[in-house]
């Protein structure tokens, strides 16, 4: 399974365990290494540089032969902690960094003068244009079966567009769940894959026991698209209190995103308000139960360490 993914990280498989908002963790990273892929994790699991400073220590401490670590970095200002973030990450090391949400030519500029390596997340062909302009060294192709907040065109047609028109690598993220899954999108040119959903449900995954049984009682058809987190649609599980909050944004927020001097505030504190409901709902017990997920979850058949979902992503 020799690729360009594989040779420009130095992994065995030209696989990501994909940064997820609460979900990643260090454990789960190293275990992702010692399996032969890469592992990310996004850099506002931790609350302070302090703790993002000590778990890349600990990779660094945990890092074998065949495997890769990376952070995940929201690069747009509702991360005011992006510059201290990418500072840190820079003077400790990582293999690679994902960015999403932004511009990353900071991010590039930086991390290729302390050696790392940068992926960025693009939903379309325009993005991904100019993140190869600034010097990415692949595309994050976000599909229409991502966990998440998703793009709008299918696997097939993105990861084609993307490789007709560009140099750089294409990896694409969604809809990966089984060995099949990842044998199709190498089928249709992408030289790796970033899967997070059929992680959740890991025994590493330090998250409450019901997220991770409801990505196995759950399935593709109890996916759901809701304006309720974050403001901007993104994938959850269809839970009984979803359906009985709705999933799109109330009157009064349709109301204000209207107005242009207001938008951006209205959007900040939906964020702020889906997030801690995310949070609450991941880490606690709870009956509002908001469980973000993607279609790839169907493979999802039981709870498992990280090293046997690989191999059923390999084998």
């Amino acid at each position: 399974m020799n690729t360009k993914l594989t040779e420009l990280l130095k992994i065995k498989y030209p696989i990501i365990q994909a940064p997820m908002f609460l979900v990643s963790n260090v454990n789960m990273v190293t275990e992702a290494m010692k399996s032969g892929i890469a592992g990310c994790i996004p850099a506002l699991n931790y609350r302070t540089l302090e703790e993002l400073r000590q778990a890349i220590k600990e990779l660094k401490t945990n890092k074998v032969d065949g495997g890769a670590f990376g952070f995940n970095l929201i690069v747009n200002k509702s991360n005011i902690k992006y510059r201290d973030q990418l500072e840190v990450i820079c003077e400790e090391g990582s293999d690679f960094i994902i960015t999403s949400l932004g511009s990353p030519e900071e991010t590039i500029n930086k991390a290729h003068k302390a050696g790392i390596k940068v992926f960025c997340d693009v939903t379309d062909l325009h993005f991904a244009k100019k993140i190869e302009q600034l010097g990415a060294d692949a595309a994050i192709a976000v599909n229409n079966e991502a966990g998440g907040h998703r793009g709008n065109y299918s696997p097939e047609i993105l990861i084609k567009e993307l490789n007709t028109n560009l140099k750089i690598p294409v990896i694409s993220a969604g809809g990966v769940g089984c060995k099949a899954d990842v044998d199709k999108m190498l089928g249709f040119g992408a030289e790796g894959v970033s899967v997070g959903s059929p992680f959740i449900a890991s025994t590493e995954a330090e998250v409450t026991q019901e997220y991770k049984q409801a990505c196995v009682d759950y399935g593709a058809k109890d996916i759901v698209m809701t304006e309720r987190i974050s403001g901007t649609p993104c994938t959850v599980i269809n839970t009984p209190y979803v359906k009985k909050i709705g999933t799109k944004q109330t009157w009064i927020e349709s109301v204000l995103n209207k107005n242009k001097k207001l938008k951006k505030w209205v959007k900040m504190i939906r964020f702020s308000i889906g997030m801690k409901a995310t949070e609450k709902a991941a880490k606690q017990a709870t009956y509002k139960t908001v469980w973000v997920a993607g279609p790839s979850i169907e493979h999802t058949k039981k709870i498992l360490p990280v090293k046997q979902i690989v191999k059923n992503l390999i084998a």
